[in-house]
């Protein structure tokens, strides 16, 4: 019996440092050299253009993802699509800005509540600096509370928490805010460190835990990359995309009239940057590129069910 629990031992450890090992793709039922992608639209809620858009991308199954703005004027629009439809992924698109000129919201829990998020016309600063200098903590755990509220009551299932402008990865404290909120209503959220440290100067390595879900890379088009062209920037990702779990951003609308006066002195990420998106993930380039590359579009609910239970 002794040499027996001897024998048992190495195999459980050797058990154990297996499952620690295991990669992303693994977990989730995928070969370790699997690429899996995640397809996800931004913005959902900014306008009819952009719900339309987007939502026809999600039901065409040609991408994975959106995420609300629970602020933005046609919220009601879509979370009485996502009400309809509770296996569709969206997630909440945690906003603390309000960036166009004259197109704008304030916060879900109240100016009362909210003062430091807020400018003297009572709205959400236009821009992270303001943010990150006048907000105060407190403050900012209640409005993003407030949203994540607002998208339950308003009867979505929410698949994941995500940012807007990336406001709640400005600085470690917001990030702090950011995980509590990800880890209170079990929803996985968009994590990289790699992409946080470049883009934010932020180092999270300290505050993941092996409950968080990180992904391995994170892509979205800046300014120069438009000027390249939208076609040859996505096709380049996705030609080289590496093993692993892969997220690329992107904002689908029409260039109409009403996405047109949205983003009216605005032109990156205005109307035409989103033609451009939508024209791109609908496209059967798109279908092709994904295909030859082997690549597995998954959703942010199948992380979540998997390993978040």
């Amino acid at each position: 019996m002794k040499n027996r629990f001897y024998l048992i031992i190495p195999l459980v450890l050797l058990c154990l440092n297996v499952t620690a090992q295991q990669s992303i793709q693994e977990k989730l039922g995928y070969s370790k050299d699997a690429k899996l992608l995640i397809l996800h639209a931004d913005d959902l809620g900014l306008s009819h253009s952009e719900d339309s858009a987007s939502i026809y991308l999600l039901e065409k199954g040609l991408i994975s993802s959106g995420s609300i703005i629970a602020p933005a004027p046609w919220f009601s629009e879509i979370a009485a699509y996502a009400a309809e439809h509770p296996s569709a992924d969206i997630g909440i698109h945690l906003t603390l800005t309000s960036e166009w000129q004259y197109y704008k919201w304030g916060a879900v829990a109240g100016n009362d509540k909210t003062k430091s998020l807020l400018n003297t016309n009572g709205y959400f600063y236009n821009d992270l600096d303001s943010l990150g200098k006048l907000a105060l903590l407190a403050e900012i755990e209640t409005e993003l509370r407030a949203q994540i509220e607002k998208a339950i009551h308003s009867g979505i299932h929410p698949s994941h928490l995500d940012s807007h402008m990336g406001s709640c990865f400005f600085n470690k404290d917001f990030l702090k805010i950011y995980l509590k909120l990800a880890r209170e209503y079990k929803l996985p959220c968009l994590l990289n460190t790699a992409a946080f440290k470049l883009v934010y100067q932020v180092d999270i390595s300290d505050l993941i835990t092996d409950k968080d879900v990180l992904t391995d890379n994170v892509y979205m088009a800046f300014p120069a990359n438009r000027l390249q062209g939208m076609n040859a920037y996505y096709t380049q990702i996705l030609n080289n995309l590496p093993a692993g779990l892969n997220c690329i951003l992107f904002h689908a609308a029409y260039d109409d009239d009403e996405m047109k006066a949205i983003t009216m002195n605005h032109p990156d990420y205005g109307a035409a940057w989103r033609q451009e998106d939508f024209n791109f993930f609908s496209s059967d380039m798109c279908r092709q590129l994904l295909a030859k590359n082997n690549i597995h579009l998954i959703t942010w609910r199948e992380i979540k069910d998997k390993l978040m239970p």
